[in-house]
């Protein structure tokens, strides 16, 4: 939650509120009993508190509902359950959610002011590995990049092994971030010409 002591970190979650406010809700009216902004800010500072679960999520709405209601002065009488998260997120424009965020993240003084280094992260999705019979192993792999001033991940991607890359994927993921006087750390396979062909980068360092 946000330090109420701090005018700045108050200014940041109000504007963080303001943008999920206005991303379009993917649910139909009938039945919501939840704001969508609220479920999704309350899924955000869950994982930035380490419930990243979907149950992590609905303890620590039930932990922390008081405060919720009293700091955004709301009168929601009971947290959403694990299966209430679910839903919402399977109807989710994810990308549209994804590109709020990264806007809001460009617009913290941390990033405005000039972070240090962005680190690539390449991840495989358990469970996703399709093995055929005389073919190489497929499998869908995700890409984030985590920015060490802030302590969390920016902007990430996902894509499939036998349809895109991820050097594709970091490409992706740079083309939307302003890169002046950031370092970017990434695995040797990224550092070839033609990734760096962009008037935008410099050439790789040994």
């Amino acid at each position: 939650m946000p330090d109420s002591s701090d005018p700045g970190q108050l200014d940041a979650a109000a504007d963080l509120i303001t943008l999920l406010q206005a991303l379009p809700s993917c649910r139909m009216r009938r039945g919501v009993r939840y704001p969508q902004w609220w479920m999704l800010l309350v899924a955000i500072l869950a994982i930035l508190s380490g419930q990243g679960s979907l149950v992590g999520m609905e303890r620590f709405a039930k932990r922390h509902l008081a405060l919720l209601n009293e700091v955004l002065d709301l009168e929601i009488g009971k947290p959403p359950s694990d299966s209430t998260f679910r839903y919402l997120f399977l109807q989710l424009d994810v990308e549209a959610f994804e590109a709020l965020l990264l806007q809001w993240m460009n617009q913290q003084p941390a990033l405005a002011d000039g972070v240090d280094s962005l680190v690539c992260d390449g991840k495989t999705l358990r469970g996703s590995i399709d093995q055929k019979p005389g073919a190489a192993a497929t499998f869908i792999a995700q890409v984030s990049l985590y920015s060490q001033a802030l302590g969390v991940a920016i902007a990430q991607t996902t894509y499939a092994t036998d349809e895109s890359s991820e050097t594709a994927a970091l490409q992706r993921l740079l083309s939307g971030i302003e890169l002046t006087d950031v370092l970017v750390q990434a695995d040797a396979l990224h550092g070839n010409r033609p990734f760096f062909s962009s008037l935008r980068s410099r050439a790789p360092t040994s």
